[in-house]
This record gives structure tokens, sequence and C-alpha cells, in this order.
């Protein structure tokens, strides 16, 4: 039997053709796109936790938990599981609906596994979506965090293949598929996206865009993240990307993945409240919510609730009129 091959949905071409369009024709059609899926005045919060700090192997150009770049990030054993529950219970009083764990492993062994799959089991039951990203997966492991009650797993693709050799060295694009894969045969929700401003062209933009568009299906959830430039980091001093051209990537994404969550990811502490509208405006509708991204800085929840109610946005979950502040 011959394998079936999934259409391509879109070229590089068409979405470096979008990301050219008319600034105002652009936001239209990411709107009404938006509009057609999803309440644009609904966002999703999510909360991201670093539960094992530092020490990874990997050369990743923008990471500052690299043991490769003299950053000043400790190497840190795994959290316990109370301080994580804690986390967990602080950031649902806050509005949050998905709880994020983070966890600086190249990949980790099945020892490494076991004490996360207990924190997966215990921030479920206190009625989180979960979402873990721990780096490449090893084949049964994806099955054992599913049972567990993992409802999403992170894993980004980071930029165009073509960009992606001058960023990372220590693992290839294939690596990062082939993981995105056994997250997929296991059940797994996908949340998988990349970072833009490390230089990249536009067109290498719009290669990232197509291959999470074209990833057969599509992530249910796509953060895009703007580089936090961290001083020892190997991209700390590029040229910083142009709000705008951030605002447009967010709306070729929307346009291309439309049933995706949109997440404005790592990089809006750098922010205005400006660009943040109008990244909504063209389609954003989930933020990662409290004060610390990993290692990186973050929005207080006071200035995102401030936001939301400036733009008559409300959290997901939430019923009738906004009510915080």
């Amino acid at each position: 039997m011959s394998e079936v091959v999934s259409p391509v949905r879109w070229t590089v071409e068409a979405l470096e053709a979008l990301l050219a369009a008319p600034f105002a024709d652009l936001i239209h059609r990411a709107q009404s796109v938006h509009r057609t899926h999803f309440d644009p005045n609904v966002v999703q919060l999510s909360t991201l936790l670093s539960i094992k700090t530092g020490g990874c192997p990997e050369d990743c150009g923008y990471c500052p938990q690299s043991v490769r770049h003299a950053t000043g990030v400790p190497n840190e054993g795994l959290m316990d599981l109370e301080s994580v529950l804690a986390a967990a219970r602080a950031a649902k009083a806050s509005g949050a609906t998905r709880f994020c764990m983070g966890a600086a492993w190249r990949s980790p062994k099945d020892r490494d596994l076991e004490p996360v799959l207990e924190m997966v089991r215990q921030v479920k039951a206190l009625g989180l979506e979960t979402c873990l990203t721990a780096g490449m997966l090893r084949e049964g492991q994806a099955e054992k965090l599913r049972a567990a009650g993992l409802d999403y797993y992170n894993h980004n693709l980071d930029t165009a293949p073509e960009f992606y050799g001058r960023v990372i060295t220590t693992r290839e694009y294939a690596d990062r598929l082939e993981t995105l894969e056994r997250v997929r045969r296991a059940g797994l929700n996908v949340c998988c996206g990349g970072i833009v401003g490390m230089g990249e062209s536009r067109r290498e933009r719009a290669g990232l865009i197509a291959q999470l568009a074209n990833l057969d299906p599509q992530p249910e959830s796509v953060p895009i993240n703007m580089l936090v430039q961290v001083e020892g980091t190997p991209l700390y001093g590029t040229e910083p990307l142009d709000p705008l051209e951030f605002v447009r990537t967010i709306a070729v994404t929307r346009i291309a993945l439309p049933k995706s969550f949109v997440r404005l990811s790592a990089g809006r502490e750098q922010m205005s409240e400006s660009t943040q509208a109008l990244c909504f405006l063209a389609g954003a509708n989930s933020i990662f919510y409290g004060e610390k991204l990993l290692t990186t800085g973050n929005p207080t929840v006071s200035r995102d609730l401030a936001l939301l109610e400036k733009l008559g946005m409300r959290p997901l979950g939430e019923e009738g009129p906004f009510a915080g502040g």
C-alpha cells in the first residue's frame, strides 16, 4: 500500500507575499479568519514555570540556560512537588487555565521523567490543563505522559529549516519533527511555535510559518516568541525586529493556522500596550501570564489584567463581562 502524503497547505512564497501585504488588508483578513473560529474578545491565559533550570548541554543561540553560554543562570535540580503545586494553585487563583512546566533537558531519561509524571497528575487534579516542555522524547515517554494526564507537549521548531543551523548545531531539525510525531502518536495535543527577531529574513519567517501550517494536523497551540536578548548568548546584540513586523507575523500565523490558539509568548515585557493590542487584533488569543517565563521577565499579572480590561477582553473560562482588574 502506497504511503499517503499529506497535502501542502501553504507555500513559503504565498506566506511571504502575505507578510508583504498592505497592513490594513492583512489585519482585516486575519481578524476575519479569527472571528470565524474564535470569540475575538477572549484570551486564553497560561502560566509557565521552570521546574528544572539551567545546565542544558545544547548550544541554542538564544537560550541563557545553555552551559555553553556565560549568562549567570545557575544549574538547578528539579523542583520539589509541593513547590510546583503551590505555583499551580497561585496560577489558577490568578485566572490561568493552563499550567506549563519547563525542564531544561536535552532529552529526559526515564528516571528524570518519573517525578514529573506525578507533578502532571497532581496539577491536573487541581482542574488545570497541563503542558510540559522537556526536550526530545524517547520512545514510550509520550505515552507515559498522556497516561499521567498531560494535555499538551511543547516542542518548538524555533525557526525555518534553512536558518536553523545558524542558531542551533547540537540538534537537527529532523529531531524536532520526530519528537512532534511521537507526541501525536501518543494522542497528546501539540504546542509548537518559534522565535522571531533572531536575525532571520522575512522569507525565513515565512518558512517557519509554512513548517507549522503544514504539520498534519496543525498544532493546537502556537507560541510566537520575540527574541529576548540575554547578555552572554550568541544572539545578544542582534538588530531588534520592528514591532509592526512582529504584528504581521502574528497575522499571517493566524491566517495560516486558523483554528490554533496563537500565543504571545516571550518578549511581551518589551512590547508596548499598543503593539500587544495590534497583536490581539491580528488574531493572537493566548498569552503567557505571570511575572517570569523560565528565566526571563514577563509583564505582571496586574498589568495584563489592566490591559485586557482596557481592550474589553476577558479570559477564557470567564462568563459575561470582563471581571478582572
